[in-house]
């Protein structure tokens, strides 16, 4: 089979981790034994985040049934209710699912205080947070013991999102710890970057090299890791949302129905940038904007609008931005959104499009395994690098300079070449999900026999016979 197109491993070489020695050293753990911590950012919101929890959780209980399953998460109570697993803590503050909330990542500095006022504050807490920061170490450290394992799953836990004592900082500190604590410990399909600053860089390579298996959801992501001077040798697997379980009911086709499209815009994550610009709230605002325009082009045309997010925190926002600025600039007013909660409820709401416009890299992801045309409009170079593989780079825009007439043009062709579209998506979707259930088979499937065992059994099996 030659190589899938979304710059993965051709089945083949994904048979060569049956001789590779991290491989091996996760195979040799009985499965009658296996306690499994999950490290994952999750529990602010993101469905695509809760998506790869629940392919994971899903694909190790399949092949090891008695596996003892936790996670180490950013809202254990959000992620022990949609998963139904223990939960822990992997900082000392938690994320809420309230777009009023403030992160406990963002330094909040007082225009009145004067940087001297402000420099004497954090003076005066240092000590503190560094007490604390000990403390909360100490009670992980002893969590973790209780494990065998840990998984960092999840496609951007290799980010310096909120700088790099936010995640850089704490998966450096979990490997550590599960390296001490005598833990295996492994890296699943990641995503990495954008990690511009040394000391992000620093933590991203020693936490890899701590490793004893280490994959990726993309090349880029690899070539960044080696570049860091990651030591190993990193594999590149399908993103794991490709490993969900699908069953929906097929959509019943109206007659004399408008195709509909779906939309969903984002806010721009100028926090992965190294300095968030002066005007990031216009240039937003110039996005919706562009939006707009691009939206009511598609009403003029024929099409019914669906919004649709992935994220609880911040989709909603900008979904409602975009429907002020339809009514205000061309007077187009659609149903208010109603919010989608979980994953279910997103890919049911999904499988009712006919075609769809996305900014997140999930987005993409599930409209490829509905097999929905898709026109991505591109945040980060994951999302352009996805798009490449599927054979849709001219169905992919920047979302910054993107132009609204042009883009317009560009979901004709699309609607246009659809039915080529659509069965070249399904054709590169079957290969994608063979991988992914691959690499689950590697790494959690029954002990492989060494190449050196099967010999010698063979030998006795074949004296035995002549005897």
């Amino acid at each position: 089979m030659s190589s899938p197109a979304h710059g993965g491993f051709p089945l083949g070489a994904v048979r060569l981790l049956a001789g590779n020695s991290h491989s091996l050293v996760v195979n040799r753990m009985k499965k009658e034994h296996n306690r499994i911590a999950l490290l994952h950012h999750a529990g602010g919101g993101n469905l695509g985040d809760d998506a790869t929890l629940e392919v994971v959780i899903r694909n190790i209980r399949v092949r090891w049934a008695n596996a003892e399953i936790s996670a180490l998460t950013m809202n254990t109570g959000d992620t022990a209710a949609r998963h139904g697993i223990p939960c822990y803590p992997m900082r000392r503050y938690q994320w809420e699912v309230d777009a009023d909330s403030t992160s406990a990542e963002t330094a909040v500095v007082s225009e009145s205080g004067g940087r001297l006022t402000n420099a004497l504050r954090a003076a005066l807490r240092l000590p503190a947070a560094l007490w604390n920061e000990g403390a909360f170490l100490a009670r992980s450290y002893g969590i973790l013991k209780s494990f065998d394992l840990l998984i960092v799953s999840g496609g951007g836990q290799l980010t310096e999102r909120g700088g790099p004592w936010s995640f850089p900082y704490a998966i450096f500190v979990w490997t550590r710890m599960a390296r001490r604590a005598g833990l295996r410990c492994i890296f699943l399909n990641v995503g990495a970057g954008p990690l511009n600053r040394p000391l992000s860089r620093f933590f991203v390579r020693h936490a890899l090299n701590a490793a004893d298996y280490v994959s990726f959801r993309d090349r880029q992501s690899q070539q960044l890791a080696q570049s860091l001077g990651y030591n190993g040798s990193p594999l590149v697997f399908p993103d794991n949302v490709y490993g969900i379980e699908l069953d929906l009911p097929a959509r019943r086709a109206i007659h004399g129905a408008r195709p509909v499209v779906g939309i969903n815009p984002m806010p721009y994550p100028f926090c992965d940038l190294p300095k968030v610009p002066a005007d990031a709230q216009e240039m937003q605002d110039q996005f919706i904007g562009k939006m707009a325009d691009f939206t009511s082009l598609l009403a003029q045309d024929g099409f019914a609008i669906r919004f649709f997010g992935s994220d609880l925190r911040w989709d909603p926002l900008e979904i409602e931005h975009l429907r002020k600025v339809l009514i205000d600039r061309h007077r187009i007013s659609l149903s208010e959104y109603l919010p989608i909660t979980t994953v279910d409820e997103l890919l049911g709401r999904m499988s009712q499009m006919d075609r769809v416009v996305t900014c997140r890299y999930h987005g993409v992801v599930l409209a490829h395994l509905l097999n929905k045309p898709v026109l991505a409009i591109a945040h980060h170079p994951k999302v352009t690098d996805l798009m490449q593989s599927l054979g849709l780079s001219e169905y992919c825009v920047d979302m910054l300079s993107f132009d609204p007439i042009r883009l317009m043009d560009t979901f004709r062709s699309l609607v246009a070449n659809a039915a080529a579209i659509k069965a070249g998506m399904a054709e590169r979707l079957v290969e994608t999900r063979e991988q992914s259930k691959a690499q689950f088979d590697e790494l959690f499937g029954p002990p492989r026999l060494s190449a050196t065992l099967v010999r010698d059994l063979e030998r006795a099996v074949a004296y035995k016979s002549r005897a």
